[in-house]
C-alpha cells in the first residue's frame, strides 16, 4: 500500500487494518445512530421518556467498560487484542439484542451490554496504534481513526435512512449493526496480533491506577480535557438546536428546517473527513501542549461565530456555515494531539490505563456538556445567546492549563 500510495501515511500493515475493521463497524453503527429513537418510540411503543433513560444508561456501562479496558489491555494475561475482540464480541451481543427489544426491560440490557463493548474498545484500541507507530507517527495515526469513525458513521447513517424509506425495516438495521461487529471480530482476531510486550511485567489492577492518578502531569491534562469534550458536546447536542428556534433565517422569523440542519452539518462531518490528516500532519511540528493550545484558540472563534449566526439579522447561512467549518477544523486539531499527548505521559507498561483516563474524561464531558446546552436554551434568548460567548471566554481557563502542563512536562526528566 505504502509504495502504491506514497502520499499516504507510512504506518505498519496492522494499523491500516484496524482502521479499515473499525470503518466497516461504524458504518453498521451509524444505521442506528439516528433512527434508534423513533424506532423505539414509534414501533416499540416505549414513552420518549424511557427511551431517553435507556440510552442514558449505555454511559453508565460505559464508565465501567473504561475502566476495565485500560486494566485488561495492559495485562500481559490479556492484552490489547483479547480486550478489542471482547468489545465486538459484546457489541455484536448488544446489537441483536437492540433487534429483539420489544419491552423496555430488554431495551436496557441492550443498552447496557452496547455501552460495556464501546467502554472497552477505546482504550484499547488507541493502546494498539500507540504500540504499532513511533511519537511522530502518532497524530496521524489517530487522526487516521478518527477519520474511519466519521466516515463510517456518516455512510452508515446515509446508507440506514435509504434502508428505511425503501423498506420500513428498522429492526434489520440492528441486525446490520450486529453483523458489521461480527466482522469487525473477525478482522481483529486474523489480521491483529497482540501488541502487549512479554517483557512488561504484571501490573496489579489497583497499582496500575494508582501510579496513573498520582501522575500531576495526566491529571492537569484530564482537567483541561473534559473542557474540550465538553466543547465536542455542544456540537451534537446544542447547535442544532440552537439552529433550529434561537437563529431568525431571513424575514421568516424561523430558524433552519431540519433539511437544512442536515445539509449544514454534513457538509461539516465532510470538512472534518478531509481536514483530519492534513491537520494532524501540520500540528506535528508543535509540542502538545502547544498544539492544543491552537485548537483552544479556534474553538473560541468557532464559538463566537455561533453567537453571531444567532444575533445576526442577514447571512445566517453563512454565519453557520463558517462556524461549523471553523468547529470541525477545531476538533480535528484536538483529537489526535490529545490522544499522543497521553501516550507520550504514559509508561509503555500502562498506556491502557492512561488512555482509559482519557477516555472517561470524553464520558465526564458528555455528562456535562448535554445538561449545561439544554439550560442554557431553557432561559431567555439573550441567555441562549450569551451561552457562546460564555464558551468562548471559558478557553482563556483551557490556554492556562495548558501552559502549566507544558511546564511540567518540560520539567520532568
Amino acid at each position: 500500500m505504502n509504495s502504491r500510495f506514497p502520499w499516504l501515511p507510512q504506518f505498519n500493515a496492522q494499523v491500516w487494518i484496524l482502521v479499515f475493521g473499525r470503518l466497516l463497524s461504524q458504518v453498521g453503527s451509524g444505521f442506528t445512530l439516528f433512527y434508534a429513537p423513533i424506532f423505539f418510540v414509534n414501533q416499540v411503543h416505549l414513552s420518549a421518556a424511557a427511551v431517553g433513560l435507556g440510552l442514558g444508561s449505555a454511559s453508565i456501562s460505559g464508565v465501567l467498560g473504561r475502566l476495565a479496558s485500560g486494566s485488561l489491555s495492559d495485562s500481559p494475561q490479556f492484552g490489547r487484542r483479547r480486550t478489542l475482540l471482547l468489545s465486538a464480541l459484546v457489541s455484536a451481543i448488544a446489537s441483536f439484542v437492540l433487534a429483539a427489544t420489544t419491552n423496555f426491560p430488554i431495551f436496557v440490557i441492550g443498552n447496557l451490554l452496547m455501552g460495556l463493548g464501546l467502554g472497552l474498545y477505546w482504550p484499547a484500541t488507541e493502546a494498539v496504534v500507540a504500540d504499532l507507530t513511533t511519537p511522530d507517527q502518532r497524530n496521524e495515526a489517530y487522526a487516521l481513526t478518527r477519520l474511519a469513525d466519521s466516515l463510517g458513521l456518516g455512510l452508515g447513517v446515509i446508507l440506514g435512512g435509504v434502508l428505511i424509506s425503501a423498506t420500513g425495516a428498522y429492526r434489520t438495521l440492528f441486525i446490520l449493526d450486529g453483523i458489521s461487529f461480527v466482522v469487525f471480530f473477525g478482522v481483529i482476531y486474523a489480521a491483529i496480533a497482540e501488541t502487549v510486550k512479554p517483557k512488561n511485567e504484571p501490573q496489579q489492577w489497583l497499582k496500575g491506577w494508582g501510579v496513573a492518578l498520582r501522575d500531576r502531569a495526566l491529571l492537569v491534562y484530564a482537567l483541561v480535557n473534559i473542557l474540550f469534550t465538553t466543547y465536542v458536546s455542544q456540537i451534537q447536542s446544542t447547535m442544532p438546536l440552537y439552529f433550529s428556534n434561537f437563529v431568525s433565517v431571513g424575514n421568516s422569523g424561523q430558524g433552519f428546517a431540519p433539511k437544512e440542519i442536515s445539509a449544514l452539518f454534513t457538509a461539516h462531518l465532510v470538512l472534518s473527513v478531509l481536514c483530519q490528516l492534513p491537520a494532524a500532519r501540520w500540528l506535528n511540528r508543535f509540542s502538545r501542549p502547544h498544539a492544543l493550545m491552537i485548537s483552544a484558540l479556534i474553538w473560541a472563534v468557532g464559538f463566537v461565530l455561533v453567537w453571531a449566526t444567532g444575533i445576526s439579522n442577514s447571512g445566517q447561512w453563512l454565519w453557520a456555515g463558517l462556524s461549523l467549518a471553523v468547529l470541525a477544523i477545531a476538533n480535528v486539531a484536538y483529537t489526535p494531539a490529545a490522544s499522543s499527548l497521553v501516550v507520550d505521559l504514559a509508561p509503555e507498561s500502562l498506556r491502557g490505563v492512561y488512555l482509559s483516563i482519557n477516555s472517561q474524561c470524553w464520558a465526564i464531558g458528555y455528562f456535562i456538556g448535554p445538561p449545561l446546552g439544554g439550560w442554557a436554551l431553557d432561559q431567555s434568548k439573550f441567555v441562549a445567546y450569551s451561552f457562546w460567548l460564555g464558551l468562548a471566554l471559558s478557553i482563556g481557563v483551557a490556554l492556562l492549563i495548558l501552559q502549566y502542563l507544558q511546564h511540567l512536562i518540560v520539567r520532568s526528566p
